[in-house]
C-alpha cells in the first residue's frame, strides 16, 4: 500500500487529479522555479536523459526548499502535522519527436510551428517520476507514443486560439481539445497528462 500522505511538488491540476483518482492523500507544494532559463537541456544531453534529469533536479530543489523553510498550501483537518516527514512526489514530461524535445511554447508561432511538426505522425511522451523520502529518490519513466491526425491549418490555429497549448510541453493538452487530434495512444494516457498513474502508485507502493 502506499504511504497515507504525500506532496506533490506541482501546481498542475492534472497531476492533482490524478492523486485523487488515485485516492492519495496529498498537500501541494508551489515550489519556487530557480533562477535563470527554465528547464534548459544541457548541450549534447539526448532527451531520454534530459526528461530524467529534469525530475530529479526538480525533486532536490524540493528538499531543499522545504528544509529550509517551505510551506505546503494550507491543509484541512489533522494534516498540518503529519506533512513534515511525508514523501515528496515530482513529475517531468517531454515530447520527443526525431530526438528533440519540444517544449513549452515560446508564443504562437512557436506552438504553431510544433504542432506542424507534430500532423500526421507518431511522437513520444517521456514522463520521469521521482519520489524523494527519507534521503533516497526513487525513479521511474513512462513511455508512450501518440500519433496525431493530419492538421489543417484551421485546426492549428482554432487550437492556438483557444488557448490550450500555452504552458504545455509540446503545445497540446491530450486531456482538453488536442484529444480530437489523438488517433491512437499506445502507452500511458495518465502519463501524457503528467503522471503515470502505473509507475507513480508502484513507487508510492515501493515505499509505503
Amino acid at each position: 500500500m502506499p504511504p497515507s500522505f504525500i506532496l506533490l511538488a506541482s501546481a498542475s491540476p492534472r497531476r492533482h487529479e490524478i492523486l485523487d483518482q488515485l485516492a492519495i492523500p496529498h498537500g501541494i507544494l508551489r515550489v519556487p522555479a530557480p533562477e535563470g532559463e527554465d528547464e534548459p537541456q544541457l548541450p549534447g544531453e539526448a532527451a531520454a536523459d534530459y526528461v530524467r534529469r529534469t525530475a530529479r533536479d526538480k525533486a532536490e530543489h524540493a528538499v531543499r526548499w522545504l528544509a529550509a523553510g517551505g510551506q505546503p498550501d494550507p491543509l484541512p483537518g489533522s494534516w498540518p502535522t503529519r506533512w513534515r516527514d511525508a514523501p515528496i512526489l515530482c513529475a517531468d514530461t517531454t515530447v520527443i519527436l526525431e530526438g528533440d524535445v519540444l517544449g513549452k511554447p515560446r508564443d504562437a508561432a512557436d506552438a504553431a510551428a510544433m504542432l506542424r511538426r507534430l500532423s500526421d505522425r507518431a511522437h513520444a511522451v517521456h514522463t520521469a517520476v521521482v519520489l524523494a523520502h527519507r534521503g533516497t529518490f526513487h525513479e521511474a519513466v513512462s513511455i508512450s507514443t501518440v500519433h496525431f491526425q493530419p492538421l489543417t491549418d484551421a485546426d492549428v490555429e482554432a487550437y492556438i486560439a483557444s488557448g490550450e497549448p500555452f504552458g504545455k510541453a509540446g503545445s497540446y493538452a491530450i486531456q482538453g481539445l488536442a484529444a480530437a487530434f489523438v488517433a491512437h495512444l499506445a502507452g500511458s494516457h495518465s502519463g501524457v497528462m503528467g503522471l503515470p498513474a502505473h509507475e507513480t502508485f508502484r513507487l508510492l507502493a515501493r515505499i509505503g
